[in-house]
């Protein structure tokens, strides 16, 4: 049993402390008394996904949150995370504890990765950091259905004692051997998600496998240029991420893309957003050609037409295939 605090409380974050109270371990959920889906887990101990046991301890007390735990998981906005750990978290006594990284995305300002965030104001060798990724949904773990994550750090025994203490019989993690490439792949599948959430919208949905098998081969040049290992991005972190991402009804970037083509609002949260204009920066900055990216980019950014954007994806030069 290990005392964990899960720092953020929204869909992901309070999964994680529903599910890791159903596996054994000592939780605190921790969140900002100014935010509704707080007050409200707060005063129901449920939201839209889980329900909490009443081992759970839910606090918007970050001192107490973190010095309760051994280990901090943070599953907050992606692009709210340097703000976070700034001014909030190196305030905090973290020497000896581990923080994991249960959030996909890249800086969109910066086209830092994340653990590149956390390395950039904590000590990582008093505090190390690892990243837990992966396919899946609240919504289908919660009833049961099960599913493969990956869990990837520098720090070889925090990664080995983190799958061993995490696993169960509802989620098998392996072990992750390339950061760099666990995390560009995860934060970039939200990508091709808007992608494929816009051939659904224009009922392209059959492109999908086209778009699949292209979008697998750019992120792994990407992640090549960058220093990491390609074959990362055929793994569970991107490719194996894919059937949640581009095929569900659960999925917030795929419904993003469905909805702009639809001209409807998407309320919430679509992480693939900022980490499309952060792909574009790295792959000015690694001289990567990135069409997809590039063509998502030009719908969000520039608001071309989005069928003659993507279709042009598809009627490009002809040319061999690897």
């Amino acid at each position: 049993m290990m005392k964990i605090s899960v720092l953020g409380c929204g869909r992901w974050g309070s999964f994680i402390a529903w599910y890791l109270d159903k596996t054994g371990h000592e939780v605190l959920s921790w969140g900002l008394e100014s935010e509704q889906i707080f007050q409200d887990l707060k005063k129901e101990r449920k939201n839209a996904y889980i329900s909490f046991s009443d081992d759970v301890v839910i606090t918007s007390d970050l001192t107490k949150a973190v010095s309760h735990a051994e280990v901090m998981i943070i599953s907050i906005s992606s692009q709210a995370l340097d703000s976070f750990v700034s001014s909030q978290l190196i305030k905090e006594n973290l020497n000896g504890k581990a923080i994991v990284l249960c959030m996909k995305g890249i800086e969109e300002s910066t086209g830092r990765r994340l653990t590149q965030i956390i390395g950039s104001h904590i000590d990582t060798n008093r505090t190390p950091v690892a990243v837990w990724v992966g396919p899946g949904h609240p919504q289908d773990f919660v009833r049961g259905i099960p599913n493969c994550m990956v869990i990837d750090s520098d720090n070889e025994e925090l990664k080995q004692k983190l799958v061993k203490s995490f696993s169960s019989e509802l989620i098998r993690f392996y072990f992750g051997k390339d950061l760099i490439g666990t995390e560009v792949g995860a934060a970039s599948k939200n990508v091709i998600g808007i992608a494929a959430g816009m051939l659904d919208g224009m009922n392209y949905t059959s492109l999908k496998g086209a778009l699949m098998a292209r979008g697998t081969q750019e992120i792994s040049r990407l992640i090549k240029a960058m220093g990491g290992n390609e074959m990362s991005a055929f793994g569970l972190c991107h490719l194996g991420d894919y059937e949640a991402t581009l095929f569900s009804p659960f999925s917030h970037n795929r419904r993003f893309g469905e909805m702009l083509i639809k001209g409807e609002k998407f309320d919430k949260l679509a992480e693939g957003v900022s980490t499309t204009k952060a792909l574009i920066k790295l792959s000015e900055l690694y001289h990567v050609d990135m069409p997809i990216v590039n063509a998502v980019n030009e719908v969000l950014t520039y608001h071309k037409d989005p069928k003659e954007t993507l279709s042009s994806l598809f009627l490009r030069e002809v040319k061999s295939e690897f």
